[in-house]
């Protein structure tokens, strides 16, 4: 089992996936992306650069409405962000002990890198809600969490 601070970065990974899909950081993260998977394996990097476009389609269609609601898009969106998070936590469970945080810390930068990139004025990036833990990356983040009757 993963301990909550490597589950928070497989979800953030998820989200930097989903998140950059069709935009122009795509390129870079998914080579990235690939290249973290594959682990120094090219037929296993390939497969993850598959897996990435197939999302990307995804996403893309979701995206590109036939007529069926934005909340049909947000819900193709969250489900590709929990598969990805998925995927990140399943290689890093399936590491030893010893190479697992050096890892971790691959993925946080990688996601740090691409988070760096700004949306559209507005928009909100970078934060994920799955289960109790709560990630949230950009620049001068602030956060007000209140829970129960004011």
């Amino acid at each position: 089992m993963l301990s909550e601070a490597l589950v928070t970065v497989a979800a953030a990974g998820g989200t930097a996936v989903v998140q950059a899909a069709g935009t122009d950081a795509w390129t870079g993260l998914r080579e990235r992306v690939a290249r973290w998977f594959g682990r120094g394996d090219e037929g296993r990097e390939r497969a993850e650069l598959e897996r990435l476009d197939r999302t990307a389609g995804v996403l893309a269609a979701s995206d590109s409405g036939s007529g069926s609601g934005s909340g049909d898009a947000a819900r193709v969106r969250d489900r590709q962000e929990g598969a990805w998070q998925n995927r990140f936590e399943s290689l890093l469970e399936g590491l030893p002990e010893e190479e697992r945080e050096l890892v971790a810390e691959e993925l946080r930068a990688l996601v740090k890198e691409y988070a760096a990139a700004k949306p559209a004025g507005g928009q909100v990036s970078g934060n994920v809600f799955r289960g109790p833990t709560a990630f949230q990356v950009g620049d001068a983040n602030q956060q007000d969490n209140r829970f129960g009757v004011q």
